[in-house]
């Protein structure tokens, strides 16, 4: 039986300040070029790095796409449902050529605010991933292949955890 086709919308940064360049948007640019697999359509997004900008995208991103998760290079449901942690263990356990740990802080500015607005539209099934600046020390296609494996891990893990989520309220 043919698995039913997931969408998954994935976001990096603009250039802001003294960054011409932003690495996540970089990285994201990466992974579309490697794919999710034929099962998962790919949705990618530069996001200009302007808190009007990101109040405004991110909800139409969701309604545009209802993606199964959210990745950003309400009230009740604040956190997560996504087990970032057994994320962290699997990615680690396949051997790829960069570290993969977990943080609990998405950042401040507008990291932290665009991570929270996609939580609340998304019902907690969102991730925020740093990524570090390119080169310190990671190419762009080690970013890329690392994106791949922790989204790829990401929609296992809610895939067969669909049962147990319990977070459920009105926008």
């Amino acid at each position: 039986m043919e698995k039913p086709r997931r969408a998954v919308v994935v976001t990096g940064f603009g250039p802001f300040g003294e960054h011409a360049v932003n690495a996540s948007w970089i990285a994201v640019q990466e992974l579309e070029k490697l794919g999710l697999g034929d099962d998962v359509d790919l949705h990618v997004y530069e996001v200009p790095v302007e808190y009007q900008t990101v109040q405004r995208l991110i909800p139409a991103l969701w309604k545009k796409h209802s993606p199964q998760c959210c990745v950003e290079g309400g009230p009740e449901c604040i956190d997560s449902i996504i087990d970032m942690d057994a994320v962290c263990r699997r990615v680690s356990a396949l051997g790829l050529d960069v570290t993969v740990t977990i943080s609990k802080d998405a950042g401040r500015y507008l990291c932290d605010f665009t991570y929270y607005t996609s939580l609340y539209q998304s019902r907690g099934r969102s991730a925020f991933i740093h990524v570090p600046p390119l080169g310190k020390p990671y190419s762009a296609e080690q970013l890329g292949r690392a994106l791949q494996a922790i989204i790829e891990e990401m929609l296992d893990v809610l895939e067969h955890s669909e049962d147990k989520i319990n977070c459920q309220h009105e926008h």
